[in-house]
């Protein structure tokens, strides 16, 4: 289902192979592994249930730098069931633009009801 039509994104997202994030972690929340990503938010998947509407922050690293970034919970849901553990998958929109993604943007990422022009502040590059 490639169909862009439909899709409502604003900016582009990488998968896996593309975004090169080498570990993740949701303050209070445990690590996550990163599904794909954009400057505006993430899917992330993690043993811990994200509450959909609560205010997160989103710990990234790759190879040469780390940054934290703030956002809400968009929506999670179980995405997989082993025998002794569960796998959520969540939709994290961001604050603030993630800035590593954001000259690969072709659209500013907003939140519904946020001022026009206006992203929010510059994620912490630690």
């Amino acid at each position: 289902m490639n169909d862009r039509k439909g899709d409502r994104r604003t900016a582009r997202r990488f998968g896996a192979g593309e975004h090169g994030i080498v570990a993740a972690h949701v303050r209070s929340g445990g690590a996550v592994a990163v599904v794909d990503v954009s400057a505006g938010g993430a899917l992330v998947e993690g043993q811990h249930r994200l509450i959909p509407g609560a205010l997160v922050e989103l710990h990234v690293e790759t190879s040469g730098r780390r940054a934290a970034v703030r956002g809400r919970v968009l929506r999670c849901a179980v995405a997989r069931l082993y025998a002794a553990a569960v796998c959520y998958r969540g939709a994290i929109a961001f604050d603030a633009c993630l800035p590593w993604f954001l000259a690969d943007s072709r659209h500013e990422y907003h939140l519904p009801g946020a001022e026009p022009g206006r992203v929010g502040s510059t994620p912490t590059v630690l």
